[in-house]
């Protein structure tokens, strides 16, 4: 199989498997070395969970980055 089909089958995917794809990849170039990543993972993958079950409620990023902002500001 060509690199070329390759990518075109991997952005026929939907995006969450795309994900998979990327991270695989990324990983598979700099694998994880510290139990900080392990434990990193596990709190992402909770609180995806928890996004997904509606425990917990998106914030848009323009909201978050103008917080920011308006803490920081001089």
């Amino acid at each position: 199989m060509k690199t070329t089909d390759l990518i075109a089958e991997a952005i026929s995917l939907p995006v969450e498997e795309r994900g998979i794809v990327i991270d695989s990849l990324l990983k598979s170039l700099n694998p994880p070395k510290t139990d900080f990543d392990e434990k990193w993972a596990l709190v992402a993958k909770r609180r995806l969970a928890e996004l997904r079950a509606g425990k917990v409620k998106a914030v848009p990023g323009n909201k978050v980055f103008q917080k920011i902002w308006d803490r920081f500001s001089l």
